[in-house]
């Protein structure tokens, strides 16, 4: 039904698929607003009679500080919580494996593409809606994220207790120490997302080498993941390179936020014209096979390379043995842009 050039969605839509998008939308309103508004809620407390309140979170803050490089707080109730899997069918999204994972062994997991938020690495990673730990027994992923989303009061306990983790040294050496777990990591971070939109596989990886090595210091074997469809549930204005509005972003992105800022249009709660929420469009998470890794606690920069073209021609292989299942042309290829 459209008034006024919106398309409303009916009244009848069955009440399934309102609870997909109930539970959806509080992973979207969390996902942008969640640690700037605990942060703000915590100042705002200070000045009330609940004072106390965050004042008693900064002694526990104090305490826990160290936690998002020690494999976070996971909580089983969170992980297998009914809402991830209500979320999960919103897409629909699965997850799909091409070969068996040793739990002898410690893993580093490449994601792509990164999306707009990524959803497809949270479920499948962050949480138990993609069954996960049936598919892969004895195997513990640990979503890494940027370290400052821990920085952030209450919202940094909603990450941990799903088991995410900060992207950093310290947090890969415990990761990667521990056999059975994995360290999954979104290797075109914030850049990637600027690239995200339907149809297009545009992918920075080529420069980004931090999580080989560190696979070679530990040696963990090395898995390519690749999503068909994280990038079709959003629409993004596109800025060709060297448009004054990319180079914006580029610098807010690097210099000022840490984070990308790319301008994008989805739907919303009650209409498919325009809002933050993703299209419903499949998901399919495809892990690869494993590169098996020697460990080396100094590896040259020679090795790393090597290594790191290894993992790219592991995740073209990946890419172009699954494409014409998930409706992707034959001369459609990876396009590798930094």
């Amino acid at each position: 039904m459209k008034i006024f050039g919106i398309d409303f969605a009916p009244l009848n839509i069955p009440l399934e698929r309102r609870i997909q998008t109930l539970c959806l939308s509080q992973w979207v309103l969390c996902f942008l607003f969640g640690g700037f508004g605990c942060l703000f809620f915590c100042i705002y407390l200070l000045f009330t009679k609940y004072y106390w309140i965050p004042l008693l979170y900064l002694v526990w803050y104090y305490y826990d500080r160290s936690s998002s490089e020690t494999g976070g707080n996971p909580i089983r109730f969170i992980r297998y919580n009914v809402v991830w899997r209500k979320m999960r069918d919103y897409f629909p999204a699965k997850l799909h494996k091409t070969a068996d994972l040793d739990p002898n062994k410690s893993y580093v997991f490449g994601i792509h593409p990164h999306g707009i938020m990524q959803y497809s690495g949270f479920l499948s990673f962050a949480t138990e809606a993609m069954g996960f730990s049936e598919m892969f027994p004895g195997i513990f992923p640990h979503l890494v994220i940027l370290h400052g989303q821990f920085q952030f009061p209450f919202y940094r306990d909603y990450l941990l207790s799903s088991g995410m983790c900060s992207v950093s040294r310290k947090s890969f050496d415990w990761i990667l120490n521990h056999r059975g777990h994995a360290a999954c990591v979104v290797v075109g971070g914030a850049v990637e997302a600027l690239e995200s939109n339907p149809g297009h596989f545009n992918l920075v990886v080529m420069k980004r080498k931090g999580f080989i090595k560190q696979a070679l210091i530990h040696g963990a074997s090395v898995v390519p993941v690749f999503t068909f469809g994280e990038n079709d549930v959003y629409e993004q204005v596109q800025n060709p390179e060297g448009s004054r509005l990319k180079r914006l972003q580029i610098f807010l992105t690097h210099k000022i936020f840490g984070f990308s800022m790319p301008i994008f249009k989805g739907r919303g709660i009650f209409n498919y014209t325009f809002g933050i929420f993703p299209y419903r469009r499949p998901l399919n998470t495809v892990v690869g096979k494993p590169i098996d890794v020697e460990k080396n606690e100094k590896p040259t920069q020679e090795e790393i390379d090597d290594l790191h073209q290894k993992y790219v021609e592991g995740l073209k292989d990946l890419f172009e043995t699954n494409k014409t299942k998930y409706d992707i042309s034959e001369d459609t290829h990876l396009n590798f842009i930094g």
